[in-house]
């Protein structure tokens, strides 16, 4: 065969590859399936009008809106919830792991850049105000104060431990390690673990009645936890990195810090740990019945208000499936945050640098 019968048939080869169509023209979606990728794309498109419209309004310094970030926070769960809906009806859309650790179902990595835009911009609308008291030492201020909360409540040194580095999963599941921001999505919730004002003063009241057991036990803290009460009267009180996270945690935290060595046993991984006592900052009163039920991981909640408060946290929030949910075991809502690992993971990395083995 001469040259220019190698290029013909190759041309006639290349004719027929071109002339078939591509494995998702040939596979006609149903209505079902167009719907949910018609869904999909106009989340998509609503995301990053959004997106651009913060970014556009932050750099030409104009006004932003009351609670600037529930648009975007609503417009994220639509893109997840509408990608999983999409994965459900066509399974082959489910794509590669993605470096948020969100299951690819939920989530396509190919959008990864603007979920860091959109962290971004978050950033930028709960920036400290100016006259917030930061601190130097941020996360050992967060370990020391729940290590020496739980000593004083009579854990072990070892449990205790396991208190400190639960409390530096609080600061991260609260505000990502950012100290004293404020809050885009909530007039109430401010400071380094995000408490409302009633919360501040219960958590500062039950401060007083163990103060004389800190001095006693850690006079070191409690000198420090003196030059910040000085320097933070008059202000705020959650604006103060030092006040904030010590109230936060003494008005959710101090009590269940009792339960520790019970919850050890039923969740020896850290992590799950930490998103234990996240749920105490979501949903109190069920997580502490949880605890007291003697059977943590099979309690069940179906209270419609306690549903809403997971989906308004990001739990049980994406797609269909998830959302039609009217009831959950604690073990399917521990499985359900995986948005939080991630944060979990930066706070068992810091913990590992203060606290070397």
């Amino acid at each position: 065969m001469g040259p220019r019968s190698h290029i013909a048939a190759a041309m006639a080869v290349l004719g027929l590859f071109l002339a078939a169509p591509a494995p998702s023209q040939a596979q006609a979606l149903t209505p079902t399936q167009s719907e949910a990728q018609a869904a999909y794309d106009r989340a998509l498109g609503d995301f990053k009008s959004v997106l651009a419209e913060r970014r556009s309004q932050i750099e030409a310094k104009q006004k932003l809106p009351n609670l600037p970030g529930q648009a975007l926070y609503l417009a994220r769960v639509a893109v997840i919830s509408t990608y999983k809906n999409l994965t459900d009806a066509v399974p082959s859309r489910i794509g590669k792991p993605n470096k948020f650790g969100i299951p690819p179902a939920y989530f396509d990595a190919a959008i990864e850049p603007l979920v860091d835009e959109y962290a971004d911009i978050f950033e930028i609308m709960e920036a400290p105000p100016a006259s917030a008291q930061a601190s130097v030492t941020p996360f050992k201020d967060v370990v020391d104060l729940g290590t020496a909360i739980a000593r004083v409540k009579g854990l072990a040194p070892a449990e205790a431990d396991a208190a400190g580095r639960i409390s530096l999963g609080l600061f991260y599941a609260e505000t990502n390690g950012k100290q004293n921001v404020r809050n885009a999505r909530s007039n109430t919730y401010m400071g380094s673990l995000q408490t409302g004002p009633s919360e501040d003063r219960n958590g500062q009241r039950k401060w007083e009645a163990i103060k004389g057991a800190i001095a006693a036990a850690n006079p070191a803290l409690y000198a420090r936890d003196d030059q910040e009460e000085a320097r933070s009267r008059g202000t705020d009180r959650r604006f103060n990195h030092w006040t904030n996270v010590r109230d936060g945690l003494m008005n959710a935290h101090a009590e269940p810090f009792a339960e520790i060595p019970a919850i050890v046993k039923t969740l020896p991984d850290p992590i799950e740990q930490m998103k234990l006592f996240e749920l105490i900052q979501i949903i109190p009163s069920p997580t502490r019945s949880a605890l007291k039920s003697g059977d943590l991981l099979n309690y069940r909640v179906s209270d419609p208000t306690i549903m809403k408060h997971l989906r308004n946290n990001s739990i049980f929030a994406f797609g269909k499936a998830d959302r039609a949910r009217s009831s959950a075991s604690f073990r399917e809502i521990l499985g359900a945050m995986w948005l939080f690992k991630r944060k979990f993971d930066k706070a068992m990395t810091k913990y590992a640098e203060i606290k070397p083995r």
